[in-house]
């Protein structure tokens, strides 16, 4: 018999697995299928920060913006081993803006939100500051002032594990092939990577299917009705480091665009991002040769040492889906979410998500499961709000707390090398005891693929966050593909495809 659950969700980025957890932990019984791997698109795409996007002021988005800055600190207490604060310098360009707007834009910046925990801004001599280093003479003053870091793709994955350690079936690599309304609720046709075919009974479907929001309402819902979503492509590059301290940079470009420059994963730096209107598949969508020149020749306008495309020894591109509210240029596109439920009276809902962005995925599933709510049987559960009060999974640590855990860590386990030590805190936080568990010497960890990565590592992917291939391991729960040979990361594939049937832990297999 089929079993029938409350809310089925398309699409496994940072707004399926984000409404997934809420929903779950309030009670409802939840199903999500994403056709590639968790956080296979967009949400591994970002520019990797928790933000209140300071150049929206410019476009008086204020309301959009005093949401976010308040979720930087909820998201620094709920996750702070994938979160954590970063200082941006913004040089000062007396050619672009002037100085006063960009102070009173920081004043706002820092008062909307409700700021406690993050310092405030303040104004630096670039001929005295250390932060003047890396920059070209040209500029003698600069504003300094607080957001914070993501693991972005992490973020999602840990979403879904705590959706899934509260009920809900998490089901990667699962297309949605069809959906039909019958007796009071949807009836989900599926299909999984081996041609494999099944079907999902729920009373509310959400269409959170990013970029492909459109395509899942004209190929899964037969519904030709146009979808009001504008594809925006932002690529960035990585370089070899090109400074030696941990200060990150926003510059202001002569087109006004923004751009960032930021220490990335230890020996690189980070530049990013472009806006351009996009046509096609997002999942084809890669930074053109036209991109990348634009870039190097952006950052080397601004920094002391150039940046050439053949530096670049990484490269990716997202589409994140807007909200198509007729603006001329990509870059004055709307960030806001926008949420639309079809159905009731007796039809069953469907909730469609357009645009947003990572920094508010909490607050857009809370919005679309109170949209939901009259719509679902009453559950018992946790009350409205609970997810920016409990910690994601390995989480459950003071906010400042990450270099207590290190040391905690190396204490507990003198064995363990401290940067790998360091690099596990980060990536699985508290939880680095369950990966070790029963592991009592470096020999213990099994074999290693190079970039400290270990067996007992992949293992732990496999089972706990539906880790299939090389790609997910290297590029979307770690950052390790950075480093790795060809060679390197071909073993790691080789033994992927050894171990996923055998050992994915029974609960994500469902």
């Amino acid at each position: 018999m089929e079993r029938r659950f409350d809310i089925a969700i398309i699409g496994g980025g940072i707004n399926g697995t984000g409404i997934a957890r809420d929903a779950a932990g309030r009670g409802w019984s939840v199903v999500l299928i994403e056709q590639r791997d968790l956080a296979g698109a967009t949400s591994s795409a970002s520019t990797k920060l928790i933000h209140g996007g300071l150049r929206y002021l410019e476009f008086y988005e204020f309301r959009l913006v005093r949401e976010a800055l308040a979720e930087r600190e909820v998201l620094l207490r709920v996750a702070p081993h994938i979160i954590w604060p970063l200082r941006f310098v913004l040089p000062h360009d007396a050619s672009l803006r002037p100085a006063w707007l960009l102070r009173l834009g920081l004043f706002l910046y820092d008062h909307l939100g409700g700021r406690e925990l993050l310092p405030g801004t303040r104004t630096l001599d670039l001929r005295r500051d250390p932060a003047g280093a890396p920059l070209q003479p040209r500029f003698a003053k600069a504003f300094e002032y607080s957001d914070c870091w993501v693991e972005d793709a992490r973020l999602v994955v840990l979403n879904a594990r705590d959706a899934a350690e509260r009920g809900a079936a998490i089901r990667p690599r699962t297309t949605a092939v069809g959906a039909e309304r019958f007796d009071g609720g949807w009836r989900i046709a599926t299909r999984g990577v081996a041609g494999e075919t099944g079907s999902i009974l729920a009373t509310a479907l959400v269409n959170a299917g990013g970029p492909w929001v459109g395509e899942v309402r004209q190929a899964v819902l037969a519904d030709a009705s146009p979808v009001p979503i504008r594809r925006v492509k932002g690529s960035h590059i990585v370089v070899p480091k090109l400074w030696e301290d941990g200060s990150c940079y926003i510059f202001q470009n002569s087109d006004r665009r923004i751009f960032f420059a930021i220490p990335y994963e230890t020996g690189f730096t980070l530049i990013g991002t472009t806006e351009e209107d996009f046509v096609g598949d997002p999942a084809a969508a890669r930074a053109s040769d036209d991109e990348i020149a634009y870039l190097c020749a952006a950052a080397s306008g601004c920094l002391a040492r150039p940046v050439r495309p053949s530096d670049v020894v990484w490269s990716y591109a997202g589409v994140r889906p807007l909200y198509d509210d007729g603006a001329s240029a990509a870059l004055e596109a709307t960030r806001e979410y926008v949420l639309r439920v079809e159905g009731g009276d007796g039809a069953p809902p469907l909730l469609s998500v357009i645009g947003g962005k990572i920094t508010t995925y909490r607050r857009l599933a809370e919005a679309a499961l109170e949209k939901l709510a009259p719509h679902l049987p009453a559950r018992a559960g946790l009350p409205p709000g609970w997810t920016g009060e409990t910690p994601l999974p390995g989480g459950d640590f003071p906010h400042d707390g990450f270099e207590a855990l290190v040391a905690d860590l190396l204490r507990r386990r003198p064995w363990l090398a401290p940067g790998l030590a360091r690099r596990l805190a980060r990536a699985y936080g508290t939880r680095t005891e369950r990966l070790l568990d029963g592991i009592a010497s470096e020999r213990g960890l099994g074999q290693c693929f190079g970039a400290d990565l270990t067996e007992a590592e992949l293992r732990y992917l496999i089972g706990e966050e539906w880790a299939v291939s090389a790609d997910d391991v290297l590029w979307r729960r770690t950052k390790l593909g950075l480093r790795l040979r060809p060679e390197e990361a071909a073993a790691v594939e080789a033994f992927m495809r050894e171990r996923v049937p055998s050992e994915r832990a029974p609960a994500l297999r469902r």
